[in-house]
């Protein structure tokens, strides 16, 4: 059964302010659609986002460790196809745990641009590495990297601009918006480079693993983005009726996010309520694997020019080096 939208007058007749934000509006879409779904990057408020740097550190968690391995391996390498005083701009930045192995490589980095949607987590983690690199200008930019990006003009004394996308979180997008993110990307970089994690197809075995740890975090993370709608939208969830769902969908070669309504109940959120049945999801996450001449042929697409190539000894994961021509 179709959710059918109902109507909840608001307290005093007037409307929360919230249902103007983007969240709301998102989420209210998302339950009038079938099936059910919506972008990921809600998950990344301050409380998502400290989830998903202890899903990082988990047993079952690879990607991270893998990719971390990669970087410090050959960050050497990278560091000579940047060259000197090269301006890093990090897509989805988080944490900012990674780029501190590009900052510690790199010949005199003249700046450096973390950009992610978690305004108040960015701010907390650029202090902390204003500290750690006095002489390093870092200039955090609170924005949606999936959509048209205004940086800081390109000054030239800075090097050449190299972009950072780790993580493989360019799965989080269908093959489509993968397309148009480095599109996007690709008129930011133009004259530099792209430097891109994605996560490679393996054994199902593993990839449930990752998604579904014996401690329950990732649970918590996928949970967490209804706990957001109660805290910022005033909703109605109540969470131990929805039940954390991933699995690995071969034929698609992505792992996939759900919520799954433990029985049939109504959810509301900005004086709106909706029915659930027993056993209706909203998608939250899709995560694609990819093979290496996938990715590099995704990128060609979009106009970059694939360069090196590296992976680990069980070629869980790869780092791409991308090539943005200055005419792009």
């Amino acid at each position: 059964m179709t959710p059918r939208p109902i109507p909840v007058p608001a307290p005093g007749g007037t409307e929360a302010p919230a249902r103007d934000s983007e969240f709301a509006r998102d989420l209210l879409r998302a339950f009038c659609d079938r099936p059910h779904r919506i972008s990921p990057k809600y998950f990344y408020d301050a409380a998502g986002s400290a989830l998903f740097d202890r899903i990082c550190e988990l047993p079952e968690y690879y990607p991270t460790r893998t990719e971390l391995g990669i970087l410090r391996a050959h960050a050497g390498e990278f560091a000579a196809l940047a060259g000197p005083h090269a301006e890093i701009v990090e897509f989805g930045a988080g944490s900012l745990h990674k780029a501190r192995l590009l900052l510690d490589a790199f010949d005199r980095p003249a700046r450096y641009l973390p950009i992610d949607i978690s305004a108040e987590h960015l701010s907390a983690a650029a202090v902390h590495l204003r500290g750690d690199y006095p002489a390093l200008e870092v200039h955090p930019v609170a924005a949606d990297y999936t959509q048209r990006l205004l940086l800081p003009a390109h000054s030239p004394r800075e090097g050449r601009r190299i972009g950072f996308f780790p993580g493989s979180t360019i799965g989080n997008f269908s093959p489509e918006e993968a397309l148009q993110f480095l599109r996007v990307a690709l008129q930011v970089l133009r004259g530099g480079a792209l430097l891109l994690g994605a996560d490679l197809v393996k054994d199902p075995q593993v990839l449930h693993a990752a998604y579904n740890d014996s401690q329950g975090v990732t649970a918590a993370f996928n949970l967490n983005l209804l706990a957001r709608a109660n805290r910022e939208l005033g909703a109605g969830f109540q969470l131990e009726r929805f039940a954390h769902y991933a699995f690995y969908n071969a034929p698609l070669a992505r792992i996939e996010m759900h919520l799954v309504s433990r029985c049939t109940q109504v959810v509301e959120v900005c004086g709106r309520a909706s029915e659930f049945d027993e056993g209706e999801s909203l998608h939250t996450e899709n995560s694609y694997k990819f093979t290496i001449d996938g990715l590099r042929a995704l990128a060609q697409r979009a106009g970059f020019r694939p360069g090196p190539v590296w992976t680990d000894p069980e070629r869980l994961f790869s780092v791409h080096w991308l090539h943005a021509p200055e005419n792009a």
